[in-house]
């Protein structure tokens, strides 16, 4: 299974900001198009007061930060260029992460959707939305927010698809901010297909494609939660799609890029689940010859070597 979809991490908040301008982003399309890549989703629009576009409705309500550049029509205009898809991933204002209130997400992302489509919408590569909310259970309200945001974004758009990423609550289920690497708590795949069912249910019609991140559990478990995910996803009509992620949960250092090997197995995984698409989080930071860490480079050149063996 090829990698053929990535994430952009452009507001970071736990991994370290690389400070590129227009001529480093559009050498990683380069980069990217050179293995494959199709389709390129902005993580966030903004999280807490930083912000990727210079929005007039977030500067004035939310009191954010006019950032220098309008990366938001950088990002578009190279995906024009290089002929990717685009998807527009909703506002975080950390409100939900504090609270554990969902509505003030949606309370936010109805006038950044809005604005977005108004002076973004004509560019040919904007293909859907990303609604960033990320959860791994049956978060309380979680349903109605990604049903009601997913329906505002397709109405607004004539119908552009919609995506989610959630986790799996595994083993290696914990937050980013903490010393450990695992927790004994773990779903099991009947609890994870009970309450994903739910929610699919739930949102079907509203929301196309599920990604689930492929972190968060064992290599050894992948297929079991894999088939799962599949077959829901068949059930209530979504697409199943895997988030690969290419960075490393299984070391004390919070985060680097991932070992090849692991990356490797987890894409042979769902493609044993016969999975849609493959996407990853995040090619810029983990695996483009020109990221901070040297280790992304090699992890390019791995993963090229594999993808000509897939192709022959």
């Amino acid at each position: 299974m090829q990698i053929t979809g990535t994430f952009i991490d452009e507001i970071s908040h736990d991994i370290p900001h690389q400070n590129w301008g227009e001529k480093e982003w559009e050498q990683d399309f380069i980069y990217m198009k050179a293995i494959g890549i199709d389709t390129v989703i902005m993580i966030r629009s903004g999280y807490r007061k930083f912000i990727t576009y210079p929005s007039e409705y977030l500067i004035k309500n939310y009191s954010c930060y006019k950032p220098s550049i309008d990366l938001l029509e950088l990002f578009l205009s190279l995906a024009d260029k290089y002929e990717m898809k685009f998807y527009f991933g909703l506002y975080d204002s950390g409100i939900f992460w504090d609270t554990g209130n969902l509505q003030a997400e949606i309370d936010a992302n109805r006038y950044v959707v809005d604005e977005v489509w108004t002076k973004y919408g004509h560019h040919k590569s904007f293909s859907g939305w990303y609604v960033s909310t990320e959860i791994s259970r049956k978060t309380k309200g979680s349903i109605q927010a990604f049903k009601t945001l997913g329906m505002q974004c397709k109405d607004i758009s004539n119908g552009l698809p919609t995506l989610i990423s959630p986790y799996i609550d595994g083993r290696k289920a914990v937050m980013a901010h903490t010393s450990g690497l695992s927790k004994a708590d773990a779903i099991s795949v009947k609890e994870h297909e009970e309450e994903w069912g739910e929610i699919f249910e739930g949102i079907s019609g509203a929301i196309d494609a599920v990604a689930f991140q492929d972190g968060h559990v064992d290599y050894h478990e992948l297929p079991a939660f894999f088939e799962v995910n599949k077959k829901l996803a068949d059930k209530f009509g979504l697409q199943c799609w895997t988030n690969v992620e290419s960075f490393d949960r299984d070391m004390p250092i919070k985060f680097l890029p991932i070992k090849f090997d692991k990356m490797r197995l987890k894409l042979e995984a769902a493609a044993a689940a016969g999975y849609d698409k493959a996407i990853t989080f995040e090619f810029s930071h983990f695996m483009s010859p020109q990221s901070a860490y040297l280790q992304a480079g090699h992890l390019y050149n791995r993963y090229h070597e594999y993808r000509k063996t897939l192709l022959k």
